[in-house]
């Protein structure tokens, strides 16, 4: 069983005092900050998750470990200029590198919760190419499990760029489609979040299952058939 009691809302003192002193000796001496407010809840928030994942799709990974479900914060400075770590830390939830997942991410003034999408055609990326056979059908998503206007489309370069503060399919569709990179988030401040409280966990939990149509059209190539099976079993999952 988990231990899960939602977040401290230190963790968000943590990043602005991390964006003002990036470098190796602050973060040793300030190492215990990291995991006390942050990698100890986010394990035992992964291991609280696990099951409703579990029950969503058992090939997505759901082990409470760094490189899988869990992004490490310092950079790997062989391939990267610049300072040593991350002022941000991410959840995430897919089945492969790459992948399009399901995310938490942490910085030091936003909670954002949502959906990655791998618009690429390779491999087994499958949006583009479901989105041209199935238009109507994502419009239907969006409309049943309300994510018109009530989520926010960014592409993803180095940095992520917002495109629509209220995404609305049957309008952005073509827009979501140019880009090779997207992500589909709520982003909140601290004040509008009950970070430090268990039910963080269900909160996050019905983002997510609401998304879960969606990420059908971007992970599997007979999406309605993945899509079906959900609803038939929705009721279990929450």
């Amino acid at each position: 069983m988990s231990n899960f009691n939602g977040f401290s809302d230190e963790l968000f003192t943590f990043f602005r005092d991390l964006e003002k002193n990036n470098n190796r000796n602050w973060f040793q001496e300030n190492k215990i900050r990291y995991d006390e407010f942050l990698v100890k809840p986010a394990k035992a928030f992964v291991e609280a998750i696990a099951p409703f994942f579990n029950n969503l799709d058992p090939q997505i990974r759901t082990a409470p470990k760094f490189n899988q479900t869990l992004m490490r914060i310092n950079h790997d400075m062989r391939f990267h200029k610049g300072n040593p770590y991350r002022t941000y830390f991410l959840i995430h939830f897919g089945k492969f590198k790459l992948d399009s997942e399901f995310y938490v991410y942490f910085d030091s003034s936003s909670v954002q919760t949502g959906l990655f999408i791998n618009n690429s055609t390779k491999g087994k990326n499958y949006f583009k190419r479901n989105a041209l056979q199935f238009r109507k059908e994502i419009e239907n998503v969006f409309t049943e499990y309300k994510l018109n206007n009530n989520y926010s489309l960014f592409k993803l370069e180095k940095e992520p760029v917002l495109l629509k503060t209220h995404i609305n399919i049957q309008k952005h569709l073509d827009l979501l489609l140019n880009e090779k990179m997207i992500l589909i988030q709520k982003v909140k401040p601290p004040t509008k979040i009950k970070l430090h409280s268990a039910s963080f966990l269900p909160a996050t939990m019905k983002i997510f299952h609401n998304l879960f149509p969606l990420y059908c059209f971007a992970v599997s190539p007979e999406p309605l058939k993945k899509i079906k099976h959900f609803e038939d079993y929705s009721w279990e999952i929450l």
